[in-house]
């Protein structure tokens, strides 16, 4: 009877996983492979759990009670693998799930984007003040869209606005497209193909933001690898990472209104762009939920072309 009743103990089969086990297995794995986090979370936890979330075809909704849900073994064998393709490939997961957030709202992504996550979110959340008044924006710039984030935001935060948002990647348009469509915005956020400025003709605006490539030469060979799956025009400005700011600031002026304001992230590039234009009164920006290198300029501000 023992052995009987201790073979019966060995086919009794291990209790399922709860999802919050199953993302704490995941962090530890990820904080082992020591992954780069930067696009989209910066820990272990929250890679994982939006890794396995989305191989169980679930959301973070649900509170508490989501997290002691049991997982089948199907279930958990998708989670594994998919955290196993993070860390193997070195793949950002906003592109393994095909979707991140900014400034509270959800868009679709792909490596023909770059993911999402400037500080610029913060400023937009804000309607840019106290630097402008929401009431009289009109007319907004996003230069280098991407996959449409900024322009969107800036539509939703200001609904009385117009958005252009250009790029010079069509591969870019074509994401940016879908997220204008999910968000129902094609009525007030116009996408254009576009090198900078080149094909906006006499058009003027309150606000140009953007978040152009402002990476150098040396620092872009020494990125994680995630960023290796990543646009590269995207990314690349050239040796000391400023070939598209030095355009913006050269351009801006005639296509901002009296009293517009020029917006532009240039990140690690900061110390570069401040020595390489000495004589521009730059108000660089900072952020509660941290970030840095955006600058602020009003159209008077800047050079005359």
């Amino acid at each position: 009877m023992a052995r009987h009743s201790k073979r019966a103990r060995r086919a009794t089969p291990a209790p399922a996983l709860t999802i919050r086990a199953l993302i704490e297995r995941g962090a530890r794995r990820l904080a082992r492979a020591r992954v780069f986090f930067g696009h989209g979370t910066d820990n272990a936890w929250d890679e994982a759990a939006n890794l396995t979330l989305h191989a169980l075809g679930l959301t973070h909704e649900g509170g508490a009670a989501l997290y002691r849900r049991r997982v089948s073994r199907a279930g958990a064998l998708r989670a594994r693998q998919l955290i196993t393709r993070r860390i193997a490939a070195r793949i950002p997961a906003a592109y393994l799930t095909g979707r991140t957030w900014f400034a509270g709202l959800e868009f679709e992504v792909d490596p023909r984007v770059l993911v999402p996550r400037s500080p610029l979110a913060e400023l937009i959340e804000r309607r840019f003040e106290p630097w402008a008044d929401p009431k009289r924006v009109r007319r907004i710039l996003d230069l280098g869209t991407g996959s449409g984030c900024i322009a969107i935001a800036c539509a939703r935060a200001l609904p009385r606005a117009r958005v252009d948002a250009v790029d010079v990647s069509p591969q870019a348009l074509a994401v940016a497209r879908r997220n204008v469509a999910r968000h129902r915005l094609g009525r007030r956020v116009l996408l254009r193909e576009s090198d900078h400025f080149s094909a906006l003709g006499g058009a003027t605006y309150d606000i140009i933001v953007a978040n152009p490539p402002y990476v150098g030469a040396r620092e872009l060979e020494r990125l994680p690898a995630e960023y290796r799956h990543e646009p590269r025009v995207a990314l690349a400005a050239g040796p000391q990472g400023l070939d598209s700011v030095i355009v913006i600031l050269r351009e801006a002026r005639r296509y901002l209104r009296a009293k517009g304001l020029l917006i532009v992230e240039v990140g690690n590039s900061e110390g570069a762009v401040a020595r390489a234009f000495p004589r521009l009164p730059f108000l660089w920006l900072e952020f509660a939920r941290g970030g840095g290198g955006v600058f602020l300029l009003t159209r008077e501000q800047l050079p005359a072309s």
